[in-house]
C-alpha cells in the first residue's frame, strides 16, 4: 500500500478516515468510533505483551454490538501485569487504539507496555519517574501505552491525533505512545 510521504499513514487508511468523517459518532461517545465505522462492520484489536508473552487478535465489535466475551478478553489482556489485577477497560479507549491501528494500515500488532495500572503500580512508577501522573487515566482503565516496530512514535501519534478522541502523548526517548479516552489534548516530542 502506498504510504503518504513520511507520515506512516497509508492512502487507504487516509481515504477511510475521510469517508468515516461523514458519519458522526454520538455526541457523548468517542470520535474514534466514527473512524471505525468507515472500516466496515467489524472492529478488531491486535496486541501482544512482551511482559507476559500473551497475544491478542480479537474481533470485539460486529454490526453495532460489542461482543461481551471478546471485550472481557481485552480487559484481561490489558490487566496490570505486575499485580495481575483486572479492571474494566473503557470501550472508548479500545476504539481509539483500533481506529489508530486502522489508520496506520499495518499487519503487526501493537506492543502493549501499559494498560490498566493498579494504585500500587502507579505509585511505584511515580516514585521512579516524574512523567507518571498521580491521577493517571491508566488507574481508571482509560489509557494504554503502545508501540509498533514498523512505525515511529510520531507516526503512531499522528494516527491517534487524527481520531480527535482523547489524549495522545509522545514518549520518543522511551519509544511509545500514550493514548487515552480523556479530554482531547497532546504532549511530548
Amino acid at each position: 500500500m502506498t504510504e503518504l510521504r513520511g507520515s506512516g499513514i497509508s492512502r487507504r487508511g487516509l481515504l477511510g478516515a475521510f469517508a468515516a468523517t461523514l458519519v458522526t459518532a454520538a455526541p457523548t461517545y468517542s470520535n474514534a468510533a466514527g473512524f471505525l465505522r468507515g472500516g466496515g462492520d467489524i472492529r478488531r484489536i491486535k496486541m501482544y505483551s512482551a511482559r507476559t508473552g500473551e497475544r491478542l487478535d480479537m474481533i470485539y465489535w460486529v454490526e453495532g454490538d460489542y461482543i461481551k466475551d471478546a471485550v472481557e478478553e481485552v480487559h484481561k489482556f490489558m490487566r496490570d501485569w505486575r499485580t495481575n489485577d483486572v479492571k474494566y477497560i473503557d470501550l472508548r479507549a479500545i476504539d481509539i487504539l483500533a481506529a489508530s491501528h486502522n489508520l496506520l494500515d499495518v499487519p503487526e500488532p501493537y506492543m502493549l507496555l501499559s494498560g490498566y495500572r493498579s494504585p500500587k503500580t502507579n505509585a511505584m512508577l511515580r516514585a521512579r519517574s516524574s512523567g507518571v501522573a498521580k491521577n493517571s487515566l491508566h488507574l481508571k482503565g482509560q489509557a494504554a501505552d503502545v508501540s509498533l516496530k514498523g512505525r515511529s512514535v510520531n507516526q503512531i501519534a499522528k494516527a491517534a491525533t487524527a481520531c480527535r478522541a482523547g489524549g495522545v502523548g509522545r514518549y520518543s526517548s522511551s519509544n511509545f505512545v500514550h493514548m487515552d479516552c480523556g479530554a482531547v489534548r497532546s504532549w511530548g516530542r
